[in-house]
């Protein structure tokens, strides 16, 4: 394990980014405003193991040749960026069909709808270049080579940090559900939600075209 000064520097760098809105909470939100909260979950859960999964990458060096390679770089950003947005389009496309008979879906649809949203989650999660990015360039901060194993001390680092994200966007999930609930007697309103779902996850595909790959 890290120095404890080291450790302890890690887990409030990394609680506070955890907290600060980003991606993953606005993908968590928008899953749970389209398909409530049992759908939030299990997208949260989804991005859970997408971000394991960069975490083992890193830790075998295959994030870092994704980044040094800008074909590949590309390659992974486009592949996540047109998914994004194909989930927006979607969402948008079902959106007045989905509000007309919002109960009638939400009863017949959970279990279908839960197992989506987990694979979308671990997809859209996977294949972010962004979070590539962040292990690589966060965790090696805090990693100590006098502690010996490298990897173990990488891996646990990220898993940390994975479960105090997901820990965040849970909590988002829950209140997104709440509000959901809130207004679900306005079938109208529902059909809002899901329309801006729909855009957020459009923008979010839009906003992971435009990264570039770090220097």
């Amino acid at each position: 394990m890290p120095h404890t000064n080291q450790l302890a520097l890690f887990l409030a760098t990394a609680f506070v980014l955890a907290i600060v809105p980003g991606p993953g909470m606005f993908y968590a939100a928008g899953r749970t405003l389209t398909g409530g909260r049992r759908e939030g979950l299990a997208s949260t859960a989804g991005t859970a193991l997408g971000g394991l999964f960069h975490v083992v990458a890193a830790t075998v060096g295959l994030s870092a040749l994704i980044l040094a390679s800008a074909q590949l770089f590309t390659a992974v950003k486009m592949l996540g960026a047109a998914y994004l947005v194909w989930l927006g389009v979607k969402t948008l496309v079902t959106a007045r069909r989905e509000a007309m008979a919002a109960s009638q879906a939400m009863v017949s649809g959970v279990a279908a709808g839960t197992r989506r949203a987990f694979r979308d989650g671990v997809v859209v999660e996977a294949l972010n270049p962004k979070t590539a990015a962040f292990f690589l360039g966060f965790l090696p901060q805090f990693v100590a080579p006098d502690r010996g194993n490298l990897w173990l001390q990488f891996l646990l680092l990220g898993a940390v940090s994975v479960v105090l994200n997901t820990l965040a966007d849970v909590l988002v999930a829950y209140f997104a559900a709440a509000f959901r609930q809130a207004f679900s007697g306005n079938p109208r309103l529902l059909r809002r939600f899901r329309e801006a779902s729909g855009a957020l996850f459009i923008a979010l595909g839009a906003g992971m075209l435009l990264t570039r790959r770090p220097a």
